[in-house]
């Protein structure tokens, strides 16, 4: 039977070890208040994502009820195509949602993730720790506390020696509820990653479900186009009315040239630094496309089926698609026209103007600076279009010119 402190000593160097080889569960662990906090956060964590699910759910584009709605204005072309774009409009909003709630998803998973792989490895070392603890108590017996208590020399020894084993009680039972709550952490934790999971896979299935909606439409509108265009009876009318729609974006075109030179003619007046161009090759207007769907010049018109001249390159791509300035410049117009749809203007100087249109949004506004190669909008199919594409024009002068002079 041992009678003095040696005990008391080999309790609280198994302390110390516990701390040098566990910090967890030493001076830098999570306390069982933190740990509780982390819970909450979770839990409040697996709630958003459930009604995140709900919401997924309940906010789906009917796109059965826009082709309907759209029924009444079939006769009236320009209405038809601008109430079509407006349900356009809607669903790449939408889409663009849903697509930054997947962004925002994967990094929470992420966090998650890190956060139940750090639970799970204190977690053992907890359990580790705890063994050996429990260990030393069972081969050590409760009535080696006592005998250590009845060791005392002196009555201020014997308080000592209390206090020495109530500190190694509170030791234990803290360890203990941190554990229970590390334990609890662990599986919240798995909760509202398989729930975060669902949410992540739900919102690209709607993605997937909206970019099908989105060329449902823009298949009506191919199709609406086409058949107006294309109808015998309609071919003069419809060879007058593209005339005008060509003029009408022409005059458009024109009246924000007029605008950016008078305001040229104001800065010089002034004495201030204008916009000039510098004689450099433009940057391609997009990151990627699938095929040059229409070339600059004169060609027959696929649906009106006379020699018409186009104006810029269209290059088809998919929706969304980013669209780069081809140069740096000044953004002179950048508006929603029945004709061009979402289009952007950019003014390089010295007469030089590049225009980008059917667009499906828009990331620019009239006034600001833009650099070569910032994003100016997305790819779409607003406007006289019948397919997602781009249609970039250079004009030189207040006149069109061959975009690939610029490009090449």
């Amino acid at each position: 039977m041992i009678k003095n402190r040696r005990d008391i000593s080999l309790l609280l160097c198994l302390v110390l070890l516990f701390s040098w080889f566990f910090p967890e569960i030493g001076s830098e662990a999570a306390t069982s208040s933190e740990l509780e906090q982390s819970i909450k956060e979770k839990e409040s964590a697996i709630t958003e994502a459930q009604e995140q699910k709900k919401q997924l759910q309940s906010t789906m584009s009917d796109i059965q009820a826009m082709v309907d709605s759209l029924e009444s204005s079939k006769n009236d072309l320009e209405a038809y195509v601008k109430q079509l774009d407006g349900n356009l409009a809607q669903i790449q909003s939408k889409i663009n949602e849903l697509k930054s709630m997947i962004s925002e998803k994967e990094e929470e998973i992420r966090e998650t993730q890190k956060q139940l792989e750090e639970a799970i490895e204190r977690e053992e070392q907890q359990y580790a720790a705890m063994k050996v603890r429990i260990q030393y108590s069972y081969e050590r017996g409760s009535s080696n506390y006592i005998e250590m208590l009845l060791a005392s020399k002196s009555f201020g020894e014997f308080l000592n020696n209390a206090n020495y084993m109530e500190q190694m009680n509170e030791y234990d039972q803290r360890q203990l509820e941190e554990y229970q709550k590390n334990r609890e952490l662990v599986e919240t934790c798995k909760k509202a990653l398989e729930e975060e999971q669902e949410v992540l896979e739900q919102a690209k299935a709607e993605v997937e479900k909206e970019e099908a909606g989105l060329e449902t439409l823009i298949s009506q509108k191919e199709q609406q186009i086409t058949a107006f265009q294309g109808d015998i009876s309609n071919k003069e009318a419809a060879i007058k009315e593209y005339e005008a729609d060509i003029a009408a974006q022409n005059s458009t075109i024109a009246a924000l040239e007029a605008a950016a030179a008078a305001e040229r003619k104001q800065l010089e007046e002034l004495n201030k630094p204008k916009v000039t161009y510098d004689g450099g090759m433009f940057q391609f207007p997009l990151t990627s496309y699938k095929r040059i769907s229409d070339e600059y010049g004169y060609r027959i018109h696929p649906t009106l089926g006379v020699k018409k001249f186009h104006n810029g390159v269209d290059f088809a791509a998919a929706s969304g698609t980013p669209i780069l300035a081809a140069y740096d410049g000044t953004v002179v117009g950048a508006a929603y026209n029945s004709s061009m749809g979402n289009y952007v203007m950019l003014n390089h100087g010295d007469g030089l103007y590049t225009i980008y249109m059917h667009a499906s949004s828009l990331n620019v506004s009239q006034g600001q600076t833009v650099t070569k190669g910032q994003q100016i909008a997305a790819v779409g199919s607003t406007g006289r279009s019948t397919g997602p594409h781009l249609h970039f024009s250079v004009r030189l002068n207040g006149e069109y010119v061959n975009p690939w002079n610029y490009l090449k």
